[in-house]
């Protein structure tokens, strides 16, 4: 599992408009897991904007982001999807697909200025996304005496490390999220921390989202 780039956003309400030469260029994107998925997006904003010369699209998945598709809809090949497509790759991401919509204005832009609106309108969007590093963390569950609770949580905020939900019983259950190359080090720490006074159990590998 490794560390990818994608977006908040899950579904269509992130609008973002371009205007040149009387054109109309609107740019919506969205957060996908599946082919199906992007085309279902895709299909949807061909739908809303069924009165519109053209839906142009990209999309692109997989933690290495190598499924990649792009489409013209229309505009003449390799103007429109591919400078979309381009724009989402400078970013960096992956698990998303971006429409944008365009609304003849009347005067033809030409191949290079398409391309260059296509790619300032999917640029515009992508801006305005939130964007999220999927980060990976290996679970391990904590369990341990109620008289060492204490000492633990301090050492878990003042280190600010992810926690799960605590469970209570005879003894306390902690799942800690950890980076896979601190696991070590911190099962050293909380050795240290509880003179070896506890157990601990290895979970799920987990890709969790930072906010960048």
């Amino acid at each position: 599992m490794e560390t990818y780039r994608t977006i908040a956003e899950k579904d269509d309400s992130l609008e973002t408009l371009y205007e040149i030469q009387k054109s109309k260029f609107i740019t919506h994107l969205c957060h996908t897991d599946s082919e199906e998925e992007a085309r279902s997006f895709i299909q949807a904003m061909k739908k809303r904007y069924y009165d519109a010369r053209h839906n142009c699209s990209a999309y692109v998945l997989g933690e290495k982001g190598d499924k990649q598709k792009s489409n013209d809809d229309g505009e003449p090949g390799g103007t429109a999807g591919a400078p979309i497509l381009e724009a989402i790759k400078q970013q960096g991401l992956t698990d998303i697909v971006v429409v944008v919509t365009r609304y003849f204005g009347g005067i033809k832009l030409g191949a290079g200025g398409l391309i260059r609106a296509y790619s300032h309108a999917a640029a515009l969007g992508l801006q305005a996304a939130t964007i999220l590093e999927m980060t990976p963390f290996q679970e391990i569950t904590v369990t341990l005496s109620y008289d060492q609770l204490a000492i633990i949580e301090n050492y878990l905020r003042k280190e600010n490390i992810r926690t799960g939900e605590t469970g209570y019983a005879e003894n306390v259950t902690l799942p800690l999220l950890l980076p896979p190359d601190q696991v070590e080090k911190r099962l050293a720490e909380l050795t240290d921390l509880t003179s070896a006074r506890f157990t601990h159990e290895k979970g799920r590998l987990l890709s969790l989202p930072i906010e960048v």
